[in-house]
């Protein structure tokens, strides 16, 4: 059937019958491979390269950026998401949950990585001191947060959009509950930012 603009109307589906089944969404796409390949790539080319200033910028880089979307999320999205209805939540979380999937480990992973290495190069990497103990704690409960709560809730959200009839609900609780664990990591980065703050002025006896 020709509608006013020229194009073809499609019928509606008989009353009764179940909506169609939802496009199955791809757990990795073309999107995906920068958010994974920049963060480690450069971390791998300043290790191979063992420079320290190329290093740095890579940590400095990778944690900014870490700490930000954390940091938006927590305090910009997540109230956002709370007063979002069900279906309106379940579409923005279907749209940001794939990337976020890759982009978060791979920062994590990439920044981490990088400050243990650079506080290997730069002769303070010992456990006696303060600040490296209440930086490995810092990070062990980043790790443990977004390895073993924001990580396996976006593959739950991501494979419960590949079913047919997905359930949006699910997907918005799972949504909101990884916008509010943001804010949580983000509170641990603002005090792993003042620890290595206090690592690179020197003062290593915090």
């Amino acid at each position: 059937m020709a509608t006013a603009t020229g194009g073809v109307a499609h019928p509606a589906a008989p009353v009764g019958f179940p909506p169609a089944p939802a496009a199955r969404v791809p757990i990795l796409t073309w999107r995906a491979y920068p958010l994974v390949l920049v963060p480690v790539g450069s971390l791998v080319i300043a290790l191979l390269l063992h420079r320290f200033v190329l290093l740095d910028y890579v940590h400095v880089m990778n944690g900014a950026l870490w700490t930000g979307i954390d940091i938006f999320m927590g305090i910009v999205i997540g109230p956002i998401l709370g007063r979002m209805s069900g279906p309106a939540r379940a579409d923005f979380v279907q749209r940001l949950v794939p990337t976020m999937l890759f982009l978060m480990p791979a920062l994590a992973s990439a920044t981490i990585t990088a400050g243990i290495y650079l506080a290997m190069m730069s002769g303070i990497f010992d456990l006696s001191y303060l600040a490296i103990q209440l930086a490995g704690i810092f990070v062990l409960v980043l790790a443990g947060q977004g390895f073993g709560l924001f990580l396996p809730n976006a593959l739950r959200i991501v494979l419960e959009l590949r079913k047919p009839h997905p359930d949006i609900a699910k997907i918005g609780r799972l949504g909101l509950l990884n916008a509010r664990l943001a804010g949580v990591q983000a509170a641990f980065q603002v005090a792993l930012i003042f620890v290595m703050a206090s690592l690179a002025a020197g003062l290593v006896n915090l």
